[in-house]
């Protein structure tokens, strides 16, 4: 399922394909992120707020419905120059799993205080099992859905992460832009949630990431 958000008027921006998180958790869908989306397309940049199935201990089906998710909006992009991701915190970790994919046309992550190592975010075992409830097993049987067991994608990748947030330390960033060409920002006094609040002042930040991002990537 996909919900469209349209800048007003003519652009040239890549479509943006946004991934909510909520540690894959059931209970946690789209509605949360719809603030988020609004605010890119208020950007210029079409977005697609995208749905997935959070059933526990069958991650496939995420992973499928994300996938599925990607190649839908870039058939109906009204630009055919790309898809930037963003995700964040579980959605985060879908979007950098699918950037390692050669099969989507993605063009770009922006990782948004992302669960970048399963194994280690089983380790410390947030959210109370997250990993294992989204898994069914634990997290050293599955490295091909650990984007901290998998090669940094090919492509330009910018992850943003508040150094006050409670719900997804920011080590877990740090330690996944230490294994390759990816670019960190740490926000100083900035937690979880306002990463995706185009209210707060940190919303200038995430545009401007992305906006560069289209540059860097040859897509503006």
């Amino acid at each position: 399922m996909i919900d469209r958000y349209l800048p007003d008027g003519p652009t040239d921006m890549p479509t943006v394909v946004f991934i909510h998180g909520g540690y894959w958790r059931p209970e946690y869908d789209r509605d949360h992120a719809r603030s988020a989306a609004a605010g890119l397309a208020a950007a210029g940049f079409p977005t697609a707020l995208v749905e997935y199935r959070r059933e526990p201990g069958r991650p496939d089906s995420m992973v499928d419905d994300v996938a599925a998710a990607i190649r839908h909006a870039s058939s109906e992009a009204p630009v055919d120059n790309g898809i930037l991701l963003v995700g964040h915190s579980a959605g985060g970790h879908l979007a950098l799993l699918a950037a390692t994919r050669d099969d989507l046309p993605v063009a770009g992550v922006l990782a948004l205080a992302p669960l970048a190592s399963l194994t280690e975010a089983d380790r410390l075992d947030l959210d109370d099992g997250a990993v294992r409830a989204f898994l069914g097993s634990p997290a050293p049987d599955r490295p091909d859905l650990d984007p901290g067991a998998l090669p940094v994608p090919g492509m330009p990748v910018v992850v943003m992460h508040g150094e006050a947030d409670s719900l997804v330390p920011v080590e877990m960033s740090e330690t996944y832009a230490n294994r390759g060409d990816v670019r960190l920002h740490l926000l100083l006094g900035i937690g979880h949630f306002e990463l995706i609040d185009p209210t707060h002042a940190v919303w200038s930040g995430v545009i401007t990431e992305l906006q560069g991002m289209a540059a860097v990537s040859g897509i503006e």
